[in-house]
Formats: structure tokens, sequence, C-alpha cells
């Protein structure tokens, strides 16, 4: 009986990590499509940032999308959500200290959070396998 319920339990935990990390890998990927875009022109523009910050964001996004969803190892995935941890903190401290307190300031926390829920359901995979 235990075997079960530890078998569902592990079973509900790698839904909620194939969402979340499914979901973080569309964002982090789509930036590809976006990279030349006038929105992220102007969006880099508006925090005040070099252009060639925009094509080192974009691609270190796309490489962290790749990492977070092909079979690496444990320490490159690591690296990655420690890397994306970062990114989305400064990007919350960046756009709150251009824009103020205003509700889009926050937008980088939502990824935060699902980066979270990620790396806990990926660490009790692991330790359930």
């Amino acid at each position: 009986m235990e075997m079960i319920l530890k078998n569902k339990s592990l079973k509900r935990t790698k839904i909620i990590y194939w969402i979340t990390t499914g979901l973080l890998a569309l964002f982090l990927l789509s930036g590809a499509f976006f990279i030349n875009s006038q929105m992220a022109i102007d969006g880099m523009h508006h925090l005040g940032l070099p252009e060639w910050f925009r094509w080192e964001v974009s691609i270190g996004h796309i490489i962290a999308g790749l990492f977070l969803i092909i079979p690496v190892g444990w320490r490159l995935k690591e690296w990655t959500y420690v890397a994306l941890g970062i990114d989305y903190i400064s990007a919350t401290i960046a756009y709150v200290s251009i824009d103020g307190l205003v509700p889009n300031s926050f937008q980088p926390l939502v990824s935060l959070f699902l980066l979270i829920v990620s790396y806990v359901c990926y660490h009790k995979i692991k330790k359930g396998s």
C-alpha cells in the first residue's frame, strides 16, 4: 500500500515538474524568435541596458531552456537553475528601479515561482528514482 502511494506521489510530482519546466522552456525558447523584435529592443532601451546585453540574455535563455528539457548532467541542470534564479531576481530589481512598484515590475517573480517549483520537483524525482 505504501509503495502505491509513493508511486502516485512520484507520478504527481513528475506531472507538476513537466508542466512548470515546460512553461519555463516555452518562455525561454520563444526568446529566439523575439531577439530582434522592436519590443525587445524597446524593453532593453527602457531599462537603460546596452544593445549587446539583449543578445547575451537571449542566447543565455535559449541555452537554459534547452538545458531544462534535455537530459544533461545534474551539475549543468543545477547551474541552469541558479543562473535563471539570478536572472529573474535581477530582472525584478531592474523593473522596480526604473518603473517603481507597478504590477508589470513583478512579472519575473512569476517565472521565479515556476522555477522554484520545477527545482523542488526535480530534486524529489531525483531522490525518488
